[in-house]
């Protein structure tokens, strides 16, 4: 006989006996019941007793109710045992608990996580603090395994165990034996016609592994993922006109031995749809002509429900924009089955205009309430504007010290026309200090001291003080800036530093300058994605020569002397439209920059400058970035050339990797780096998350090609001097910063080029 069985007539044999022996001790006569006492309870209230009992104080019981009684405690599953006795006019209920659970502990799990779990077992009543009944064991085992099986492991193992534990109590021991996944041999379409196997399968998850690929998990089977894949098999055909498609049936079959999986999926594809008339009906709050020209599907097309759905999204977002936030489309089509052609009608429901009650800013641990607000776009009592919101979106997630940002949109209660906004950002880490001994590729064994915060005191202020001391440079900084000067956004701030640098160091020629600068700045903002920009600095400089200077810096410096007292002004037109400041997924920036010290100065040169990137979303997972940068420089004084420690140079991880730091472009009389007047640099990169990390919000991988090259003037530009390289690289928003490592390989390197195929840096811009 099954358990439950076995325990189900004992059970009654139980209720059977109780009502016996109460018949017994009653003598079957009922009575008024005067008070009544619970016995046996240590967990459980004894109000929940009385709750089930079904007997009250004052009322008259009969003993032929016991078994009644007693069942309805039963059923509870609180008691393992419960017995009625009557002492005077008192009913005295003795009852037994059933153990609690107090522990549940999982080894071996590896594929799902214990919260995943235990969520599950949750579900089917099992959780700690739950009451312990045995007959729990085999619905926590069958829910445990569901969760493997819809995972595609059809031989895992899972053996159960308790351990009784002090005050009534178990502790439930699972060990797990996940075994292997079973593996996707085939995916079988059939009825399919107008489309073969491998144009319907292209975008599954499931499937064969890719040959490219060793990684991928794209033939493990599990449930889910074959949801998602029959939904987007529908999507493709109802995409293509097929209204009528249908999956008839779904067939999974796995091999005696658990380990391969064969999956057959039936399909009626009927026939292809094409669009008759397209209409709009309901209430127009923004003309129907606009409106009309935000539907994505006419007349004489092929039916599509994702241009009906891109339609529906463009009309909502319209009347969002008009603060109509709830507007309902609903497409109404008319379908003819003899002509195959489809009427459509999107039926519009703007729904209650509503305001902006109140915005909420929730998460900001470190940075004042006001920082957040005045970036935000959708203003308190305003008309809510869904083109605003996403503007306050992408704005807040453009500040370096936030990593993410949710709106939700909730109605006021009692009000149709009020909504309050929920602001979720999540910040990131702003800035560092350090203080200690490093390494830098480029220069070598340094010692620094360094406080660098974009979030300064949860302000929003940049703040930067800054001591290094390598073999390259040593520096002393201090800068300061507030974004917000002004209420209106113009930015302001100033920044003191020495520099003493001993340029053969850094792969360049050889010579050594003292420089102490000091400058103010400003930016304006002139659109929401414009910017200029100004500065304005005093700057003295003193160059150093050797013995094996080269003779182009002597001959410079005999005819302007070995120190100068320069005032660079720097204007700028920057245009911003990213997402994010970090890992951008969309948008470009693009930065047109003029340097040129004023008259007055002692050294009269400029240098202009244009730098260009752009995000182009390729997937939901990874992001296409293309780069660009061409600058040129000159002299408008008397001497005829750009000062040399002004020039341009190429190579390292910030332009050209796999070539070493400033090693590219034109060289001296001594054949080491000089720079040249004009730079051009270009990069194509496809930017990823790390696999295999659950959380890699502050890591990417990347593959790359770079290309470019320095020349002394823009007419010694020639295709063939340009240097390409192409290799793999990670980035990774450290707690000491930002690192960027590179490993390239040259594409077109010619000889005397120095290579250097592993690179990295710190404090790179994303």
């Amino acid at each position: 006989m099954h358990g439950d069985g076995r325990r189900t007539l004992v059970r009654v044999w139980v209720l059977i006996l109780a009502g016996l022996v109460w018949s017994t001790v009653s003598q079957a006569q009922p009575f008024t019941v005067r008070d009544i006492q619970v016995e046996g309870v240590e967990r459980i209230e004894p109000g929940t007793v009385f709750t089930y009992l079904g007997v009250k104080v004052g009322e008259t019981f009969d003993p032929a109710r016991a078994p009644e009684v007693i069942r309805a405690l039963y059923r509870t599953g609180f008691f393992s045992d419960v017995a009625l006795y009557r002492r005077g006019d008192t009913l005295v209920v003795r009852v037994k608990e059933r153990p609690a659970i107090a522990e549940i502990h999982f080894e071996g799990n590896k594929d799902i996580k214990d919260e995943a779990l235990e969520k599950a077992l949750e579900s089917v009543g099992i959780a700690k603090g739950r009451v312990y009944n045995p007959s729990v064991l085999e619905r926590l085992e069958q829910e445990l395994r569901q969760q493997y099986f819809a995972r595609g492991k059809y031989n895992v193992r899972i053996d159960v165990k308790t351990k009784e534990l002090p005050r009534n109590r178990v502790a439930i021991d699972i060990h797990i034996a996940e075994g292997k996944p079973a593996r996707i041999r085939r995916i079988s379409i059939v009825g399919n016609r107008a489309f073969d196997d491998e144009d319907l399968e292209d975008d599954f998850k499931s499937g064969k592994k890719p040959w490219w690929n060793p990684f991928s998990t794209r033939n493990q089977y599990a449930k889910a993922k074959l949801a998602g894949d029959l939904e987007i098999l529908r999507s493709y055909y109802l995409d293509r006109g097929y209204l009528r498609f249908d999956i008839a049936s779904t067939e999974v079959s796995i091999t005696p031995d658990n380990r391969d999986i064969y999956i057959t999926i039936d399909v009626v594809e009927g026939e292809r749809y094409t669009v008759s008339d397209v209409r709009l009906a309901g209430d127009f709050p923004v003309p129907e002509e606009e409106l009309s020209r935000m539907v994505a599907i006419h007349p004489g097309e092929i039916f599509s429900r994702r241009e009906v759905v891109k339609s529906i999204d463009n009309i909502q977002r319209r009347l969002g924009d008009e603060g109509y936030a709830f507007a309902k489309i609903n497409p109404i089509p008319e379908v003819d089955d003899e002509t195959r052609q489809v009427a459509l009608t999107l039926f519009i429901d703007p729904g209650q205009r509503v305001y902006v009650r109140r915005i909420h800013i929730r998460g900001n641990l470190a940075t004042r309430d006001v920082v957040f607000r005045r970036e935000l776009r959708q203003m308190e009592g305003g008309w809510y504007s869904l083109s605003k919101i996403e503007l306050s979106r992408q704005r807040l997630q453009r500040l370096s010290f936030v990593e993410s940002v949710q709106f939700e949109t909730k109605r006021v209660p009692g009000s149709d026309d009020l909504v309050d906004l929920e602001v979720t950002v999540k910040e990131r880490k702003s800035g560092s200090f350090a203080i200690g001994i490093g390494y830098s590729q480029a220069q070598g064994v340094l010692f620094n001291l360094s406080l660098s915060e974009d979030n300064f005191l949860g302000t929003g202020k940049r703040v930067s003080a800054r001591f290094d001391n390598s073999r390259v440079s040593q520096v002393y900084s201090l800068s300061y800036t507030n974004p917000y000067f002004t209420i209106d956004g113009i930015s302001a701030g100033f920044n003191v530093s020495y520099t003493s640098i001993d340029a053969q160091q850094a792969n360049v020629s050889n010579y050594a300058t003292d420089r102490f600068d000091i400058g103010f700045n400003t930016g304006i903002p002139l659109t929401e994605w414009d910017t200029f920009r100004a500065a304005i600095d005093t700057e003295w400089i003193r160059v150093k020569t050797r013995d094996d200077t080269p003779r182009e810096i002597h001959d410079f410096l005999n005819r302007n002397g070995d120190s100068y007292l320069d005032f660079p002004l720097v204007l700028s037109l920057v245009h911003d439209s990213r997402d994010r400041a970090i890992f951008a997924t969309h948008g470009n920036v693009q930065t047109l920059s003029l340097e040129t010290t004023i008259p007055g100065s002692d050294l009269e040169y400029y240098k202009l400058m244009y730098r260009y990137r752009q995000y182009v979303p390729i997937r939901s997972w990874i992001t296409g970035v293309l780069r660009a940068n061409v600058a040129f420089g000159d002299t408008y004084g008397d001497d005829g050339d750009l000062p040399f420690f002004e020039k341009y140079y190429a190579g390292g991880v910030r332009s050209v990797r796999g070539y070493r730091t400033n090693t590219l472009g034109p060289k001296d009389s001594n054949g080491d780096p000089f720079g040249g007047n004009f730079r051009t640099v270009a990069s194509a990169e496809l930017v990823f998350p790390v696999p295999f990390l659950e959380k890699s919000e502050n890591m990417r991988l990347s593959v790359f090609v770079d290309a470019g090259n320095v020349f002394a003037q823009p007419a010694d530009w020639t295709l063939g001097e340009i240097r390409a390289s192409g290799g793999v690289a990670f980035a990774w928003i450290s707690p000491l910063g930002a690192l960027k490592f590179s490993y390239a390989l040259p594409i077109n390197d010619q000889r005397g080029d120095r290579l250097e195929a592993f690179q990295f840096n710190v404090g790179t811009a994303f």
